[in-house]
C-alpha cells in the first residue's frame, strides 16, 4: 500500500523531458532560463495538460543579436525530431507591407495566379516533419518587430485560437505547434544594464562573472527593460496572448569559448562524415582558439559571426591542404596561431593513426566515421559464414 500524506516533489520531470533538457544543454550555451522554460512547456504537453484550443506554447524571445535565440529553436527541433531544418521559419522582414501576407495564407479565389500561390503556413507544411513519436510543429517568426500590422493581426488568431484561415477558406490547426517569436527590442537598454562600460561597476561585474557568479538583480532589470520595450512596440492584445517572455542574456567570454568548442566539433564531424576524404583529426591549440574568438565574436554581435570566422580561417585552409594531398586519412593536424603573420598555421603531428586512436582524440559526442560500421560488418561476415557451414 502506498504511503499517504507524504511530501511530493513537483520539480521532478519525466524521462523524456530529462532527455530533452540534457540534449539542449549540450547544444545551447549560456541560456539556462530559455532551456528550463522550453522543458517545462514540453513536459506539460507530454502530460496532456496544455491549454485546449491553443498552441502548445507562445514564446517571445528577447535579447541582443548573436545570443542564440534562433539557434535555440533549431536545437529543440534537432533534439526532438532529429532535424534542425524542421523549423518553419518566417522572416518577418519580408512582411513589412500588408499585401505580402498573401505569401503566408495564399490568394483568395478569383485573384490572378490564385492556383499558383502556395501558402507558407498550410496544414501540409506544418505536419511535414511529424514523426511517429513526436507530432509537433515548430514555427518561428523571426524579428517579429519588423512585420506589418497585418501580420500581427493574423497572429492574434493563431496565438489565441490555434487557427488560421487560408485564402481559399481552408483551416490550419496550430494546436500541435510551438510558436516562437524573436525580437531585438530593448537590446541596447539590456546591454547597458548587463555590461556597464565605465567606472568601478564595470570592473566589479567583470570580476564576478569571471568567478562564475550570476547577478540575479541585474538580470531582472535587463528582463524588465526588454519587456518595457516590447510593450511600447506591440499592442496589449498581442502581449496578452504570449504565454512567456524569455530574455536572452549577452554571452560572456566563458560561454563564447564553449560555443567555439561546439563549432569545432561540428567541423571535426564534417571530416568524419565526408564521403570524399578519409577521416583525420584536427587539434586546435588555445592560441588558435583565442584568435578565432577575437575574429568571430564581439560585444555587439555576440557569436553570430563565429561560423564565418571558422570557415574563413580554418575550414578553407584545411580544404586546400586536403586537395593538395598534404593532409591524408589517419593524420593528426595541429592548428596553432602565429602572431607574426596574424593567422593560423598548420602542422602534421602524426600519420597512419588507427580509427580507434582517432576516436580517442575527439569529443565523445562525435559520431564515428561510416567506415567503422562497415569494418565491423565485414568482420562479422566470416563468423556468419562459419556458422552456416557448421550447420551443414
Amino acid at each position: 500500500m502506498a504511503l499517504l500524506n507524504c511530501l511530493l516533489d513537483p520539480t521532478q520531470t519525466g524521462n523524456d523531458a530529462e532527455t530533452l533538457e540534457s540534449d539542449l544543454r549540450k547544444r545551447i550555451v549560456g541560456q539556462e532560463e530559455a532551456i528550463q522554460k522550453i522543458v517545462d512547456v514540453y513536459q506539460t504537453y507530454l502530460a496532456g495538460m496544455s491549454s485546449p484550443g491553443r498552441p502548445v506554447s507562445n514564446l517571445l524571445f528577447l535579447g541582443p543579436t548573436g545570443s542564440g535565440k534562433t539557434r535555440t529553436v533549431e536545437a529543440l527541433a534537432e533534439s526532438l525530431v532529429g532535424d534542425a531544418h524542421a523549423v518553419i521559419k518566417i522572416d518577418c522582414a519580408e512582411f513589412q507591407h500588408s499585401h505580402e501576407i498573401a505569401k503566408l495564407i495564399g490568394s483568395p479565389p478569383g485573384y490572378l495566379g490564385h492556383r499558383e500561390t502556395h501558402p507558407l503556413l498550410s496544414q501540409e507544411v506544418l505536419n511535414q516533419f511529424h514523426t511517429e513519436k513526436v507530432k509537433l510543429s515548430f514555427v518561428l517568426f523571426d524579428e517579429i518587430e519588423k512585420a506589418s500590422d497585418a501580420l500581427w493581426n493574423l497572429l492574434l488568431g493563431i496565438l489565441d485560437k490555434a487557427t488560421l484561415t487560408l485564402g481559399d477558406n481552408r483551416r490550419v490547426d496550430f494546436s500541435r505547434a510551438m510558436i516562437f517569436m524573436t525580437s531585438n527590442l530593448g537590446a541596447s537598454e539590456m546591454a547597458s544594464i548587463l555590461r556597464p562600460n565605465l567606472g568601478f561597476a564595470a570592473g566589479d561585474l567583470a570580476r564576478r562573472r569571471a568567478a562564475g557568479e550570476v547577478d540575479a538583480e541585474l538580470n531582472e532589470k535587463a528582463a524588465g527593460a526588454g519587456m518595457e520595450a516590447a510593450r511600447r512596440k506591440f499592442t496589449p492584445e498581442f502581449i496578452n496572448r504570449i504565454d512567456q517572455v524569455v530574455v536572452f542574456q549577452p554571452l560572456h567570454n566563458e560561454a563564447l569559448r564553449r560555443i567555439l568548442a561546439l563549432e569545432l566539433n561540428v567541423v571535426q564531424q564534417r571530416v568524419f562524415s565526408s564521403a570524399r576524404v578519409l577521416p583525420f583529426v584536427i587539434s586546435v591549440a588555445e592560441p588558435a582558439r583565442d584568435f578565432l574568438l577575437s575574429e568571430g565574436t564581439d560585444l555587439k554581435y555576440g557569436a553570430r559571426h563565429l561560423k564565418r570566422a571558422i570557415d574563413r580561417h580554418l575550414v578553407h585552409p584545411l580544404s586546400n591542404l586536403m586537395a593538395s594531398s598534404q593532409v591524408r586519412g589517419g593524420d593528426l593536424v595541429r592548428v596553432d596561431f602565429d602572431p607574426d603573420v596574424n593567422k593560423l598555421i598548420f602542422f602534421k603531428d602524426a600519420e597512419d593513426l588507427s580509427t580507434h586512436a582517432m576516436l580517442q582524440m575527439v569529443d565523445s559526442s562525435i559520431v564515428p566515421p561510416p567506415m567503422v560500421a562497415q569494418t565491423s560488418a565485414i568482420a562479422e561476415m566470416p563468423k556468419v559464414a562459419n556458422a552456416r557451414s557448421t550447420r551443414r
